[in-house]
């Protein structure tokens, strides 16, 4: 007896109405992205390892998808590093790929490969999947989309500024109220270390940081401790565990305790620049917050970091998140190309839609009629019908067998199909065609141009 299929544990099948609606999330992403002047790429959904791997971090690069070479793949394996069980050093003899884990980093390759093709400042966008080898639970999957929207070849601040707004226009859309644009800059992390002594430590101290939300103010301080960030240190870092106030006296905090730090004032000034930016010329729905917890896990990040979390009565991770790299671009040749970009999650921001019930009701809609099949001359009479309404953009479809009529009908009332189109040969005899409403019992009986008026009106 064949087993049961299955899929892979942190992957998922859509159905139609799932599919729908996903398309909806993204188009509203797709059309901001383009009134904001963001253009359209695609790259691989695998990469050379080299171009992923050291990019992300430690933890980062655990989550990476390897590929195994084709072939006999243990051929070229290093026979002391497998003799050994030595997987770290014997992976990159036996995968020479890798599933993307984001979309940044395919991106800083494409600019380089493409540096001569393109105009800068560079404005691009993608929604494609990425994939990742975590812990799969509600709303973190192991292949999942991103919608990005990154500006190349730009040190301007304004584009933080338009970024936040970009944010806020898509949320708006989607009728998503009370999201929270959470920022922070990693000169302001590298300010803090300073001042604490914990310069060496920086990695290790954003790291831990990040995790406040999840692992709590005992967890992070345990991780910084078991990291060998001094007891000292840490206690000079407690005001930022319950940092409070506007942005506006945030920043001012700030100034204060970094007061020392040449980096972290830098942070300070660039974050006052954004924030007041952002402030004056106002937000539609979301609400702006400065988090100086908040380190994203990262390591390209070199300026503001953003993440995005969803309306408060709705409990669930970041939706979005993103940043300034200074030098991503630097570590595959090409220097001196600033970039900032911001990530939607689609599969996150479906999950919110979906629980705040903000799905228009339209966009699960089926066809419009099913046309009844009543034998091979009243199908194609139906037929010609069809092609005609279709060529009028109207979605109406045709029960491909002649069966009984009540389970013709049986199958539109599963489908939510609203109308059914009666074409036998009394209403062939008259040129004309019966529709049903399958909510009401109504009928009436239409010639074809009225039968088209019909349908596009209900």
């Amino acid at each position: 007896m064949a087993s049961k299929p299955s899929i892979p544990k942190g992957t998922r099948d859509f159905s139609p109405t799932e599919v729908a609606k996903r398309h909806y999330i993204i188009q509203i992403i797709k059309s901001n992205f383009e009134k904001f002047g963001f253009q359209p790429i695609e790259t691989p959904s695998f990469e050379n390892s080299e171009t992923l791997m050291g990019k992300y971090g430690e933890e980062g690069d655990r989550l990476i998808f390897k590929i195994l070479n084709s072939g006999d793949y243990l051929a070229k394996a290093n026979a002391t590093h497998l003799e050994n069980r030595d997987s770290t050093k014997l992976t990159s003899s036996i995968s020479e790929k890798a599933l993307r884990y984001d979309l940044t980093v395919p991106f800083a390759r494409y600019v380089v490969q493409h540096q001569n093709d393109i105009e800068f400042p560079f404005k691009r966008y993608q929604i494609q999947p990425v994939w990742r080898a975590d812990r799969p639970q509600k709303g973190r999957f192991r292949e999942f989309f991103q919608c990005d929207a990154d500006v190349v070849g730009s040190k301007s601040l304004w584009q933080e500024v338009e970024l936040v707004q970009l944010y806020d226009s898509v949320f708006s859309a989607l009728g998503l109220e009370g999201v929270i644009i959470k920022i922070n800059n990693r000169k302001i992390l590298s300010g803090i270390a300073e001042v604490i002594g914990a310069s060496d430590k920086l990695i290790d101290f954003t790291v831990a940081l990040d995790k406040l939300d999840k692992i709590g103010e005992d967890g992070v301080k345990k991780e910084m401790m078991e990291k060998g960030i001094s007891e000292e240190a840490i206690l000079k870092v407690q005001p930022l565990f319950h940092f409070t106030g506007t942005i506006s006296e945030k920043i001012n905090q700030l100034s204060v305790l970094l007061a020392e730090s040449n980096d972290g004032m830098k942070g300070v000034e660039e974050l006052r620049f954004i924030c007041d930016n952002v402030t004056q010329l106002g937000l539609s729905t979301a609400i702006l917050d400065l988090d100086v917890t908040l380190a994203r896990g990262l390591n390209y990040y070199t300026g503001a970091i953003f993440e995005v979390a969803p309306p408060k009565s709705v409990s669930m991770g970041s939706i979005g998140g993103g940043g300034r790299y200074d030098d991503l671009t630097g570590i595959f040749g090409l220097k001196n190309m600033s970039g900032v970009g911001i990530s939607f999650g689609l599969d996150r921001i479906y999950l919110v839609v979906e629980e705040l019930n903000l799905f228009p009701e339209t966009v699960t809609e089926t066809s419009k009629a099913l046309f009844i099949n009543y034998g091979e001359s009243e199908a194609f009479y139906a037929m010609k019908a069809i092609k005609e309404l279709r060529n009028s953009d109207i979605k109406v479809e045709f029960y491909p067998d002649n069966a009984k009529v009540a389970k013709q009908f049986q199958h539109a009332d599963i489908r939510g199909i609203p109308f059914a189109v009666i074409a036998g040969k009394q209403e062939m005899e008259l040129n004309m065609f019966s529709l049903k409403n399958l909510t009401t019992g109504e009928q009436l009986t239409l010639d074809f141009e009225n039968l088209k008026q019909a349908l596009l009106n209900s």
